[in-house]
């Protein structure tokens, strides 16, 4: 059987009915969750998934397969007759997982690892975006020290300049990005990266090194086959530990969608000139890309810009985009991992580039354990969830783990989302923050200001309103 070759025993026109989840987090935790609520699926089994993930409907968890070994998945999913397997975090799959799924035929919503090098090297996604004619801030990739510092000082003292972003190239399950106001930042972060390197020039890049870009971040994440793209509403996370942007960088403290400033209306063109070229340069290059390609967007003054791909469903953002879905996903998740996403949607009615929304804005609120993101605490007994439950909020656990006596306990840095909806964002807003106030654990942190800075003529509505110009908009992007 080929690669991309499928059996699809148990899958139906409405899609599959048995389905693999792999991973465990909040992330895994909200696709599981929704998945399992599809009346064409059966089961949803989970590896390792979580205690909590666990007490979803339909779902059996196997806490001792690992999600970064290709033999324990390959059998598991041979084992239980499984449809489709949707690949959750990033790690699996630059451990080569999907190919080995895709080599047995067995059907996966998830990139080959070829594919996937679009998240875990940044200097290879900037390759491949500038190929494919496609705007990123102006940067280069290093191998050594002193020419990375080289670049950052050329960059810090340009006229105009707000700075440095220094990037680690490989995976840093969110965290490898410093934002540098400074030279004495940038060369601070270059040495913690180079720390711990031989000395010389090595054979694959280390360190991106780009300017800092003005303006507010977006995230756009479509589900994609080799050559076509359906989008999710847009979202925005927020990435520093604190309110008002400081602290540190975490992998998300929270995300809202809709986003005011991105106008949904405006999203297909955004697919159009970011998702397909990038898709297409991808197969061009013999890796053609089947799951969820993520593009981190900056909308400066002159118009947006791509400032990173992830290929997955990016984390917290998922948490609040996938209660807003008014579409199954299991049907469309199974049609990309067969390479015919535009039967699967047309099966279900769907025409143009967006999903449909049920019309709701979401807000999710991280709770973070005492000293993370340096160095989580664990262990410390949640209380509240069954009051959060009871208020209307989803809760979806990233971080837990059940104790003997029936209680969860904190097992992460990032341990809890609550999602809250409502006709607008700040109606979401006041749902979410109104349940999260009712958990509570030792040293507990969160933020309270996610979704709260919006423009003025979006704080009544739930959907993005119409751009007055959408030309002006996206004046100076990609090309």
């Amino acid at each position: 059987m080929s690669p991309q070759a499928s059996s699809g025993v148990n899958a139906g026109p409405s899609g599959p009915a048995r389905l693999l989840v792999l991973g465990g987090g909040g992330r895994e935790h909200a696709l599981v969750w929704s998945l399992s609520r599809e009346a064409a699926v059966e089961a949803v089994l989970v590896a390792p998934g979580s205690d909590a993930i666990a007490d979803e409907p339909k779902v059996r968890c196997f806490p001792n397969v690992s999600a970064l070994d290709p033999a324990a998945v390959l059998d598991l999913a041979t084992r239980e007759d499984v449809d489709l397997v949707v690949v959750g975090p990033e790690a699996p799959l630059a451990a080569g997982v999907v190919d080995a799924l895709l080599d047995a035929g067995v059907p996966t919503f998830g990139p080959t690892r070829a594919a996937a090098r679009i998240e875990w090297s940044k200097a290879f996604c900037r390759d491949v975006a500038a190929a494919a004619g496609v705007r990123m801030a102006r940067g280069r990739d290093f191998t050594a020290m002193e020419p990375a510092l080289d670049f950052a000082r050329e960059l810090a003292e340009a006229p105009g300049s707000r700075g440095v972003v220094v990037k680690a190239d490989g995976l840093m399950a969110g965290k490898g990005v410093t934002v540098c106001d400074d030279l004495d930042t940038a060369r601070a972060a270059l040495g913690v990266l180079f720390a711990t390197l031989p000395e010389g020039q090595l054979a694959q890049p280390v360190v991106v090194i780009e300017e800092r870009l003005s303006g507010a971040e977006a995230s756009l994440i479509a589900l994609c086959d080799d050559h076509g793209a359906l989008a999710l509403p847009p979202a925005r996370d927020h990435k520093r530990l604190l309110d008002d942007d400081k602290g540190p960088n975490t992998g998300g403290m929270g995300a809202y969608s809709p986003v005011p400033d991105v106008p949904e209306s405006l999203c297909a063109t955004l697919v159009d000139v970011i998702h397909m070229p990038i898709l297409a340069e991808l197969a061009r290059r013999g890796a053609p890309f089947r799951g969820a390609l993520y593009a981190g967007l900056m909308l400066t003054p002159e118009g947006p810009v791509l400032i990173e791909c992830n290929a997955r469903f990016g984390d917290p953002e998922v948490q609040a985009l996938l209660p807003r879905l008014a579409a199954p996903l299991g049907p469309l998740l199974y049609g990309a991992a067969q390479g015919d996403l535009a039967s699967a949607a047309g099966a279900l009615g769907l025409t143009g580039r967006m999903l449909p929304t049920t019309g709701d804005a979401a807000v999710a609120v991280v709770l973070a354990a005492a000293d993370y993101p340096a160095a989580p605490r664990k262990g410390d007994v949640i209380l509240g969830l069954d009051d959060a439950a009871a208020a209307g909020a989803a809760v979806f656990h990233a971080g837990t783990v059940r104790d003997a006596d029936g209680q969860f306990r904190t097992n992460g840095g990032r341990v809890l989302a609550v999602v809250g909806l409502g006709t607008t964002i700040p109606a979401a807003r006041a749902n979410a923050e109104r349940a999260a106030d009712l958990i509570t654990w030792p040293g507990m942190q969160r933020r309270r200001d996610v979704a709260a800075r919006l423009p003025a003529a979006a704080r009544g509505a739930a959907t993005s309103p119409d751009p007055v110009s959408e030309k002006a908009w996206m004046k100076g992007g990609p090309s």
